[in-house]
């Protein structure tokens, strides 16, 4: 079973890598059968194919930055949570994303599942 110290690491590693725009690291934290719901309530992507194309339509398409807003939660059972803000252009404003990050990992420390709970109302001026 992975630690809590692995979790709070990928996590944070993964704001990161937001941050930084690289899609290929991001993508490497995820295990190949993951899924992700971004934001909950989204039909689940399955597989890593799928991931991948959302990161290079989303992340890729637009500039970012990333940062974490408190500190990575981590359980012994292999499971993590976080809040992180991303600054973005929506609607051709300046906004700032504030959203809440849970993924559970396998055994091996990847990312099995990642749900992002956010929604409009999350979406506010830059700060």
């Amino acid at each position: 079973m992975i630690g809590a110290e692995q979790i709070q690491a990928t996590m944070a590693r993964y704001v990161e890598l937001v941050d930084a725009g690289d899609i290929d690291g991001i993508l490497a934290l995820y295990a190949e059968d993951a899924t992700v719901e971004d934001p909950v309530g989204q039909a689940p992507l399955q597989g890593i194919d799928a991931i991948e194309r959302f990161y290079r339509q989303g992340l890729g398409a637009m500039k970012v930055s990333a940062t974490r807003t408190g500190p990575v939660r981590a359980t012994a059972n292999g499971c993590g949570a976080m809040p992180f803000r991303v600054d973005m252009e929506w609607g051709g404003q300046p906004c700032s994303l504030h959203v809440i990050d849970v993924m559970e990992f396998d055994g091996t420390g990847r990312i099995r599942s990642m749900k992002a709970y956010w929604s409009e109302v999350n979406i506010g001026p830059r700060a």
